[in-house]
């Protein structure tokens, strides 16, 4: 891609919502991409608190790459961006359990799955961070196991599947097979979601390695494909409305529309550090070709999507049935 960053930001919050959905919340991107372009004083919503906090997570662990390898304080402070203002926010956010927990049922004794207990988990841990920095099998082979043991191993009390989601564009971006998170896992895992859960069972009940490495490399081949895809489109609908368009500030609120295909007169203007009388323009200019559309009907703090783009970023298979 000649510009992977002015594609970054979408494709970070649709990997955000899909990776909360699997947890059960019910935000779609079109409501996050919304409260980002006009904020509201704060979104009321739990749900689209906790796809923020998983954007703001992605974020900082891609900053923190920079001075961290991946390892287990990485680990921990993803946690506790994540866990931050949020259900699970008394749960310690960033640090690791020092009790007993469970998946599914009840209680313990009803339980579908019971991690280490809390006197194992420094020891695992040990073993899981080692484990990170072993460079002896195939990058793709080797992340899907560390994934699996994140999850069997569930070292917080909440957050541990986001938390273990979040690991994998981060393990590939630190081992050099991507050069950004553009490339998610959580789509496949939330259209399969059953299969996924009953294959990390699989493999703590059964041993069932090469069926789970199996469906984590499909799932990295199909994501894969999906992203070309989605890329190829986006960059030739850029080149499309470039060339209808000659005026300096339409063309950068062009590129503006593939961060967030929603946009306000004043956001623009702070975008492209110019005045609102500019901005109106290019947002008028874009509106006459129909790439712009305003939606909420009203005449002051209107806001405009721009649908070409939209169907691209938030395919209807994205949203929420």
């Amino acid at each position: 891609m000649p510009n992977p960053h002015l594609f970054l930001a979408p494709y970070l919050r649709r990997e955000a919502v899909l990776s909360s959905r699997i947890e059960g919340t019910r935000t779609n991107l079109d409501q996050l991409l919304v409260e980002e372009a006009a904020p509201t004083q704060g979104p009321t919503d739990e749900d689209l608190r906790e796809v923020q906090n998983y954007v703001v997570a992605l974020e900082q662990g891609m900053e923190l790459l920079n001075e961290l390898p991946l390892s287990l304080r990485l680990v921990r402070e993803l946690h506790a961006r994540l866990m931050r203002g949020v259900r699970g926010e008394q749960a310690n956010p960033g640090e690791f359990r020092s009790e007993q927990n469970w998946v599914g049922g009840r209680t313990i004794q009803t339980a579908v799955y019971v991690p280490p207990p809390p006197e194992r988990l420094d020891e695992v841990l040990r073993d899981w961070e080692e484990f990170i920095h072993d460079r002896r099998l195939p990058d793709l082979i080797q992340i899907a196991l560390l994934h699996e043991q994140f999850e069997a191993i569930h070292p917080f009390r909440d957050g541990n599947g986001r938390v273990g989601r979040l690991l994998i564009p981060l393990f590939l971006i630190e081992r050099r097979r991507l050069p950004q998170p553009l490339l998610y896992l959580s789509g496949f895992l939330e259209a399969n979601r059953r299969q996924y859960y009953d294959l990390l069972q699989a493999v703590r009940t059964d041993g069932a390695w090469t069926e789970w490495i199996r469906f984590f490399l499909q799932g990295m081949e199909e994501s894969g494909t999906a992203a070309m895809q989605q890329a190829h489109q986006l960059m030739q609908l850029r080149e499309e409305l470039r060339a209808r368009v000659r005026r300096p500030q339409v063309l950068g609120l062009v590129d503006e529309l593939f961060r967030n295909p929603y946009v306000t007169i004043s956001g623009v203007a702070r975008a492209l550090g110019t005045t609102a009388p500019t901005a109106s323009n290019a947002v008028h200019a874009l509106e006459s070709e129909g790439v712009l559309r305003e939606v909420t009907g009203r005449s002051w703090g209107r806001l405009y999507v721009a649908d070409p783009v939209l169907r691209i970023i938030d395919p209807p298979q994205l949203q929420p049935s």
